[in-house]
């Protein structure tokens, strides 16, 4: 199984995380969640929002292209970067990924899933 390292989030993560043990064809978000590392997903993982935006720092080119509607998304997000994904809808392949969680999401109020 590829593994999922999360760099340090001062809220989130602050240790950051290594996943050993990440499930491929699973959202990077789904992932994250069933680890304890609570990342934002207002819409619950429906692509309905950029609050669970992640920055793939590493295994970029393995995922799957971004639809349409995800990079629509994706022009809303705070601190957008050319390897920005939604983590709600980039599947985990068969190699390593290291992400980065933004500082700031556009979300005004933290949902409490």
């Amino acid at each position: 199984m590829p593994k999922i390292t999360v760099l340090p989030h001062p809220e989130i993560c602050p240790e950051g995380a290594v996943i050993d043990d990440a499930p491929t064809g699973t959202s990077i978000c789904r992932t994250l969640l069933d680890h304890d590392i609570e990342i934002e997903h207002a819409c619950e993982l429906s692509c309905a929002c950029t609050t669970c935006h992640v920055i793939v720092r590493q295994g970029f080119d393995s995922l799957e292209e971004a639809t349409d509607n995800e990079e629509d998304y994706l022009d809303r997000a705070w601190g957008l970067e050319p390897n920005s994904r939604l983590s709600c809808q980039a599947l985990v392949t068969d190699e390593d990924l290291t992400i980065e969680i933004p500082r700031y999401t556009i979300n005004h109020a933290k949902e409490n899933h």
